[in-house]
């Protein structure tokens, strides 16, 4: 699944995402593009779990 997450600027950003999915599924595979401020996942956690957990994070995501 895809997510457009504007916030998502640096680094620190990458990496606080990537520990929120992986909080919500550790075999979760997590692809963060900063150029395009999208995030691609491959979990078997549904959408809702993974936007919480981004949400949680302080990042607000919009599926694409």
């Amino acid at each position: 699944m895809k997510f457009s997450v504007p916030d998502m600027s640096c680094g620190h950003c990458v990496a606080a995402i990537e520990k929120a999915v992986k909080a919500a599924d550790a075999s979760a595979d997590v692809t963060c593009d900063l150029d395009t401020h999208v995030v691609e996942i491959g979990t078997s956690a549904g959408q809702e779990t993974i936007t919480s957990a981004l949400k949680d994070a302080g990042y607000e995501a919009s599926p694409l």
